[in-house]
């Protein structure tokens, strides 16, 4: 994806550069206006709710859902930032910032649409998140963070449990609107690397299918019985003889052998 298409070219003077940054800025902004402040910031007040949009003209929570910060503990929220303004800074490197804006732009705008399916539920930014780990989880597989900062752990296998997790949650999902909400989660996602996840499905089911029979070639006898059908590996003792007037050579175990028209006419 490194060359600039036309649509690209286009849309060149709209990208906003170091998106990540400023989606981080913007948490962090929030979440000390939310300590500074005796009332706190009304989060309520910021999160994408499609009835509040739809009904009351509150068209400000489009945009003020992506600068809510996690709810969790500071010291993890630090490193929740961390983490997504690394990933997100990678991903910009990889991609420009054409298309990381547009990877971003596709997650806002399926996360979005999807919140005004009926019955219109409010959603947050928690999904999007999701999708840059994804995507940076896809393109640099072997890089290693340290779970509960002490544990090193390659990302792919986080990334793994997170599929695997959002492949439950559609399977378990108790409305369709729940489903159409994982699927907007991992939209970006499928769209940017769609293909190279078939391919590279594909090139594993014949990894496994090589092995298997590899397995099964390595496990097949190389002596058996013509008449008992005894093997080297149910009679590992057993001494085989093959008889070269059969057309093609024929084995035979002791027991088998001296009954053999062949010998008999030799004897």
């Amino acid at each position: 994806m490194s060359g600039l298409t036309g649509w690209d070219r286009r849309w060149s003077g709209l990208a906003v550069p170091h998106l990540a940054a400023v989606l981080v800025a913007g948490q962090v902004l929030f979440f000390l206006a939310g300590l500074l402040s005796p009332t706190g910031v009304p989060i309520d007040q910021m999160a994408l709710d499609p009835r509040a949009v739809a009904g009351g003209g509150e068209y400000w929570r489009l945009i003020t859902f992506l600068f809510i910060p996690p709810d969790a503990h500071p010291i993890f929220l630090v490193f929740a930032w961390y983490l997504f303004y690394l990933m997100g800074t990678a991903l910009e490197n990889r991609w420009g910032a054409i298309r990381f804006n547009q990877f971003i732009l596709i997650g806002w705008l399926a996360t979005a649409a999807v919140s005004f399916l009926p019955p219109g539920w409010p959603v947050t930014n928690a999904y999007l998140a999701g999708s840059v780990f994804l995507a940076f989880a896809f393109l640099f597989p072997d890089f290693q963070i340290l779970l509960f900062f002490v544990l090193p752990v390659r990302i792919k296998w986080l990334a793994l449990l997170a599929w695997l997790h959002y492949a439950w949650a559609f399977l378990a999902a108790p409305h369709w609107t729940d489903r159409f909400a994982i699927l907007a989660a991992v939209a970006n996602v499928l769209l940017f690397f769609g293909r190279d996840i078939a391919l590279r499905l594909r090139a594993a089911d014949r990894r496994l299918r090589f092995q298997a029979a590899a397995a099964r070639e390595a496990r097949a006898p190389v002596h058996r019985c013509r008449v008992c059908g005894i093997t080297d590996l149910s009679h590992p003792d057993t001494e085989f003889r093959y008889c070269t007037d059969c057309k093609p050579a024929q084995a035979y175990c002791p027991r088998h052998l001296d009954d053999h028209p062949h010998v008999k006419e030799t004897g």
